[in-house]
């Protein structure tokens, strides 16, 4: 019996991976670079800003990690339907790292309000500012290169879109921090910096929480969309002589489906006049089509 194999284009390298190293080096050596001259100046304000730039790297460093894994283990007959499922997987840990570090944002910018401390403005200020310019350069270096299509394998890379997300968190906390430290020192509210951390631990637990949804829909292999069973089911039922008795259709990587089709078949036909009626823009990499007899359809 000869078997096809189930790779589904992951052993090519994704239109993310090289952005996302790339991204990652920057970050490490940002990281590097801070934590360097915190321990050689002694700024508690630069090491600290340079250890939460190791927490990110090593986040963006999963992401390369899964991207590697997919792409040399994606001819390996023990996963089923290729690696595509890895994608999800290092994109649902991302989540949960950015849902820690916004529950860690608001949880010391809340003890801050009550027990407020003194603030090198100058110094924790530079520090923003040279996070938000490698950030900015970090932004450009992951955005999308082009339009988005329905199935587009990018728009379904969770991977990238969780180092997005990380990129996001990283440069949203530098704006926020520039604005509470200048409205502190010029203005006397020295309030405004722990409210800010509160402020920006909310938007970066509301991304966690959408990608958080966003992987475990793929992982835990959520029926497609309504619009997508719905489009294969009249594809299939243009043809007077079918009737699909049961579809499951879930997604096995960025941008693929997999489909388990049940037809009843009023008159003979044959598996590849079903197959030629599936819409190839739907993304369905894998489909498996059973023909039945309609009184053997219980519904």
């Amino acid at each position: 019996m000869t078997i096809h194999e189930h790779h589904f284009g992951q052993a090519e390298p994704r239109a993310g991976e090289a952005r996302t190293r790339t991204v990652v080096v920057l970050t490490a050596v940002t990281m590097a670079v801070e934590v360097t001259a915190g321990l050689a100046f002694g700024s508690l304000a630069l090491l600290a800003d340079g250890l939460h730039w190791a927490s990110h790297a090593a986040a963006l460093g999963v992401a390369c990690i899964a991207y590697v894994y997919a792409r040399r283990r994606a001819h390996d007959e023990r996963f089923s339907f290729g690696t595509g499922k890895v994608n999800a997987l290092a994109g649902f840990a991302s989540a949960v790292v950015l849902a820690l570090f916004a529950l860690m944002m608001a949880a010391e910018s809340v003890r801050r309000l009550f027990a407020p401390v003194v603030i090198a403005f100058d110094q924790a200020i530079l520090v923003a500012v040279l996070g938000l310019v490698v950030n900015g350069i970090s932004v450009l270096i992951l955005r999308e290169r082009h339009e988005h299509r329905e199935h587009d394998h990018e728009a379904h890379d969770h991977n990238l879109r969780a180092a997005q997300f990380h990129v996001l968190a990283d440069a949203l906390t530098s704006v926020l921090a520039i604005f509470a430290l200048l409205a502190a020192k010029h203005l006397g509210a020295v309030w405004m910096d722990p409210a800010m951390g509160v402020v920006g631990g909310a938007l970066v637990a509301r991304w966690a929480w959408s990608l958080l949804k966003g992987t475990g829909v793929v992982l835990l292999d959520r029926q497609a969309p309504p619009e997508v069973l719905e489009r294969l089911v009249a594809a299939v039922e243009s043809d007077r002589r079918l009737r699909v008795s049961d579809l499951h259709v879930w997604s096995i990587g960025p941008g693929y489906l997999a489909a388990i089709l049940s037809v009843a078949a009023s008159s003979p036909c044959r598996r590849a006049e079903v197959e030629r009626l599936i819409p190839d823009d739907l993304g369905i990499a894998h489909l498996t089509v059973e023909i039945r007899d309609p009184e053997d359809d219980g519904g």
